[in-house]
């Protein structure tokens, strides 16, 4: 056991102020860090709040030393809508910039992914860790068969992001019977280098750690890029078919991290 993972905890929010905690932290990463805004944001309590925070599970990264009257003790946190609740709900997030069709008819088991970030402080340690974990016995235990949500480039001008697109684009596209398409709305097309200029090296230096991280575990992306100016991001479809995870990465998901 490491010291930092001795003081870091997991677990879904249950109580009122795990969730504001979980909304503080989106805020000063998503509002503050990033220049995001939206309809229900709350500038005044600094809460980046949104309509699905109601029906979702918040899967938190929690910092024990820290008092939880200070609305600071969530570090990280990922937020999980399973496919029988978006039903009830009526949609999932990803609808909005997605055409979801061709996974809804899959007849797969799905979980959605979303507003996932951890405190500056806490990157590049075991919390990122610790929360993968955590989402891998959620998974488990409830036999999703596929993830998915959107990863983030940050900004909206795409052609700074050409060389991360496109190496996407050809080297990780999803099977297309079950491959979301951006909607026209927000569409970019990914495809904006020729293959004689495009570099791997820049490519995936420019990907986020998160994008990154679904792909080395089999992660796959639907067509088009989704620009979202209220986020001010670039957004990449990505999902993960545990069924089709190969034998390494299948190990490494559903191994349980012991600290040992």
């Amino acid at each position: 056991m490491t010291l930092e993972s001795s003081y870091l905890v997991t677990r879904l929010a249950t109580e009122e102020h795990d969730l504001l905690s979980a909304q503080r932290l989106r805020y000063r990463v998503f509002v503050e860090e990033l220049g995001a805004d939206g309809p229900l944001v709350d500038h005044d309590r600094r809460l980046e709040c949104d309509e699905f925070d109601t029906v979702v599970d918040h899967l938190v990264l929690v910092d024990t030393r820290r008092p939880v009257e200070s609305l600071n003790h969530v570090v990280g946190v990922y937020r999980l809508l399973p496919g029988e609740r978006a039903e009830d709900f009526g949609r999932f997030y990803c609808d909005t910039e997605y055409d979801l069709d061709p996974l809804k008819r899959s007849g797969r088991s799905l979980l959605e992914l979303g507003r996932s970030c951890v405190d500056p402080e806490y990157r590049g340690g075991s919390g990122m860790f610790l929360l993968w974990n955590a989402l891998a016995e959620y998974v488990l235990n409830r036999g999703v068969e596929i993830l998915f949500g959107v990863a983030s480039f940050h900004g909206t001008d795409a052609e700074a992001l050409a060389q991360p697109l496109t190496w996407l684009h050809h080297h990780h596209l999803a099977d297309p019977g079950i491959r979301p398409v951006a909607r026209s709305c927000g569409y970019q097309r990914m495809d904006l280098v020729g293959a004689q200029d495009l570099d791997r090296r820049i490519a995936v230096t420019s990907m986020p750690p998160l994008i990154k991280a679904y792909l080395r575990i089999g992660g796959a992306i639907g067509e088009g890029a989704y620009l979202d100016h209220d986020f001010n991001t670039t957004d990449v479809f990505l999902l993960v078919d545990t069924a089709a995870m190969s034998a390494k990465h299948r190990k490494f998901y559903e191994t349980r991290w012991q600290g040992q």
